[in-house]
């Protein structure tokens, strides 16, 4: 029987500190996949829809990108996160007209995105008309006209954002921005802003393309496998059994993080008898617990060692021949590399010295070796510098081009980089935007739109007036939440694209529409029949996803259907843009597609073979290197971190294992031993005794942030616990969205304009009663 949405919402003071886990999956994670799945779809639904997930003839998980193997698929080809994404898409929980006639919008804002979450899927379009205290039902029709009156009214098409989420499907992506710049603006604002822009700018300089270099096979047959600021227990859980596999092949794993994580510790895989009643299987080999904005201190550290030792035994480690023929910059390189001062090092790092040459000689030794990382790094003040820093690792060692050996930045939602590919990105280049009006006989802007902060601060400042957003939940994804909010709030139009009920909703423009559409797992049907739609995982494979579930509502639209209808009411029904064609039949959009990006030829075929097609990438595929130079760059970058000051701690922000993103599924994060509760701040011993705090001590945290003219700006999050935790001292960590609040807008990586979610100056303040 499914459970009733709660009325309850979190209550800070239930809090309950738990034994941590020292290993991830196992029993328990099918237990928690099979509970949360009979609490939101009931049995029947739950069965049938998991049995699907992952599977050639079913639907891609709605969580994050990590690729199936190739070949056959398991009868469960899920991890716990992936059922619990699935089982809240496919929940039996409705929010109708009624909800909101019973909930003001006023209301609704003091709930927790948790709260909001759970009440279930929408069902109806929506409006909130200006100075109306309640959204309202609005046919589809009257939702399309007001917004193309909105959108048509503007003074410059440069004063709307178009925001998209990355599980939007690749057709969706592209309908959507193919309207966005027919509309005549690049204002596409995407979730790759707030998260992985740094390894698409490190990497493009690097490399000459944004996207990782191996393939799950690679990983499974390295010698070594080095994971940086990356939780795949939690976040990509699916990666264990790859990690396992290279691990009964003989693989070394180095785990590089401020926070143990259960997932690197071992790993208990449900389908085997060792997962179930045996001990599972130790994961990494060395654990180097590493201070925040430590990383780019020990890439370089580790650069110096590489070239220590090839002084020492010449033409036995740096791969001379592969950096004369195929790289460029080493020169300049090598002279800076050799003035690291370990001292240094160290400081910034936390590190012992004898760890760090551990890891070099893993490397030195290894035949092959892939990189991964994640939010870990890109979210660092100097993320870009870092990731060049780890990728002049490989290309001291010849690791890139080569089975077993590349770059893996591990991405989270579905199909974020699918929609990268499609063309969901403010600076597209001309060879893409040429393609396009060649195609379609349009005529695309040029001028670069805004990223995600840059959007937010047009919003704020009054240049933007209508906010459209594809999925997600802006809001709460964002830094600097009040200023996000109010920026949201100042719109003369705010538009949600969604399946559930979020943040985003509550914090509306004057007038606000929602749009209720399909999720991944639900039929879409089109004047042509059932459609397909496609997505692009981490590693460039592309494949189809094929939903099976009735709709949630007989009112729901396809996000494909919502982007042509959309562009048929703005630009009007001779636009030459083939609309109604698109939202027919999905094969036409890909055919399009397959004239427009490189790689997609014959889309339509090679989409439909068992495991779909992967896409070029010419550094793996030739060891060639579409740089300005033509050759791999070796970066040179300043030796940087950030020291705690005094009285203070550095703080990350991180998910429960309970959540995706700003999805609350749960209030239970059991790998770190905290159930019921999310306003935590993890803390190291050490630090909690020297600012006069106990356990489980009620404080507020107070961000820092000093402008240039030597202002010190703060900002608040109120009602934290204490949990004691093993984390390098200086340093803590706390959940977001929770946190986001304290992130200022303006602290972002250089190069890439990410927020800083990964080093942020916080006072621990304790609360008097």
């Amino acid at each position: 029987m499914t459970r009733p949405a709660p009325i309850k919402d979190i209550d800070e003071a239930d809090l309950e500190v738990t034994k941590r886990k020292d290993y991830a999956a196992g029993v328990p994670a099918v237990a928690v996949s099979l509970k949360r799945g009979l609490e939101e779809m009931g049995l029947l639904r739950t069965t049938r829809t998991l049995l699907k997930l992952n599977q050639r003839d079913g639907f891609d998980c709605p969580g994050c990108a990590w690729p199936e193997r190739p070949g056959g698929r398991k009868i469960a080809e899920f991890c716990e996160n992936g059922a619990k994404a699935v089982s809240e898409e496919a929940t039996l929980r409705r929010v109708t007209p009624k909800f909101f006639a019973e909930h003001s919008v006023e209301e609704l804002r003091t709930k927790s995105g948790y709260w909001l979450g759970q009440q279930g899927r929408l069902t109806h379009p929506m409006v909130l008309r200006e100075g109306a205290t309640h959204y309202e039902p609005i046919s589809w029709d009257g939702a399309f006209t007001l917004i193309a009156d909105e959108l048509n009214g503007l003074a410059s098409p440069d004063e709307a954002i178009f925001y998209t989420s990355g599980r939007t499907s690749n057709e969706a992506a592209f309908t959507y921005q193919l309207f966005v710049r027919s509309f005549g603006t690049n204002n596409m604002p995407d979730c790759s802003n707030m998260c992985h822009e740094s390894s698409g700018a490190a990497l493009s300089s690097s490399i000459g393309i944004g996207k990782g270099s191996v393939s799950v096979t690679d990983v499974e047959e390295a010698d070594l496998i080095i994971i940086a600021g990356q939780n795949p227990g939690t976040n990509h859980p699916r990666m264990l059994s790859n990690l396992e596999i290279a691990k009964g092949r003989g693989a070394k794993i180095v785990a590089i993080n401020p926070l143990p994580e259960a997932g690197l510790r071992r790993f208990k895989d449900p389908q085997k008898v060792n997962g179930v009643l045996g001990s599972g299987v130790e994961m990494a080999d060395e654990f180097l617990q590493i201070r925040l904005s430590g990383d780019l201190a020990l890439f370089q550290a580790l650069g110096r060692m590489l070239l220590e030792a090839e002084d020492a035994n010449p033409g036995t480690v740096v791969d001379r021949a592969f950096i004369d023929e195929h790289c460029h910059g080493f020169a300049e390189y090598e002279a800076a590399i050799r003035t690291v001062d370990y001292d240094t090092v160290l400081e910034a790092t936390g590190l012992q010295l004898s760890e760090i040459r551990t890891l070099a000689d893993m490397m030195i030794t290894s035949e092959r070796t892939v990189l991964c990382w994640a939010m870990g790094l890109t979210q660092q003040k100097d993320a870009v510098a870092t990731i060049e820093e780890a990728v002049n690792l490989l290309l001291l060692r010849g690791m890139m081009g080569k089975p077993g050996a590349g770059v893996c930045p591990v991405r989270g939602h579905s199909n974020v980089q699918g929609d990268r590919t499609m063309g969901i990105w403010e600076k597209m280049p001309d060879e893409f935007l040429d393609a396009l009006d060649t195609e379609f006989r349009i005529t695309s802007p040029r001028e670069h739109g805004v990223d995600t902060v840059d959007a937010i601060r047009a919003m704020r400042d009054g240049a933007a007036r209508v906010f459209v957003g594809m999925g997600g939940n802006f809001a709460h994804a964002t830094s600097d939440t009040a200023v996000c909010e109010a920026a949201l709030q100042g719109c003369s139009l705010t538009v949600q694209i969604s399946t559930k009920l979020n943040r985003s909703h509550v914090v509306p423009g004057r007038t606000a529409i929602i749009l209720p559409t399909l999720g991944r797992t639900e039929r879409d049907v089109q004047a042509s029949g059932k459609q397909k739609v496609s997505v692009e995982d981490s590693m460039s494979m592309v494949h189809l996803s094929r939903g099976g579930l009735e709709p949630a509502s007989e009112y729901l639209r396809s996000e494909v259907s919502i982007v042509c209808r959309m562009a048929l009411a703005t630009l009007g029904e001779d636009h030459v843009v083939p609309w109604r064609t698109f939202e027919g039949d999905y094969d036409t959009i890909r055919d399009s597609v397959s004239r427009v990006i490189t790689g997609f030829d014959d889309f339509n075929t090679r989409v439909r073979q068992p495991d779909g097609f992967l896409l070029p990438h010419p550094p793996r595929d030739s060891r060639s290197f579409p740089t300005t130079t033509g050759k791999a760059n070796f970066a040179t970058n300043p030796l940087t971190w950030l020291p705690t000051p005094e009285g203070r701690v550095i703080l990350q922000t991180l998910r429960s294992h309970d959540q995706y993103n700003t999805t609350i599924y749960g209030l239970d994060d059991r790998y770190r031993g905290v159930k019921n509760a999310r306003k935590v701040i993890f803390m190291n011993p050490a630090d909690i005794a020297s600012l006069g705090l106990v356990d489980e001590a009620a404080v507020n945290l107070v961000s820092e942030w000093t402008l240039a003219d030597g202002t010190v700006e703060e900002r608040r999050a109120d009602g934290f616990r204490v949990v004691s935790y093993s984390t390098p001292q200086g340093n803590a960590a706390a959940y977001y969205p929770e946190t986001n609040p304290l992130i200022p807008l303006d602290h972002v990586a250089t190069t890439s304009n990410t927020p800083v979610s990964k080093g942020v100056v916080v006072r621990v303040e304790p609360v008097t009663v």
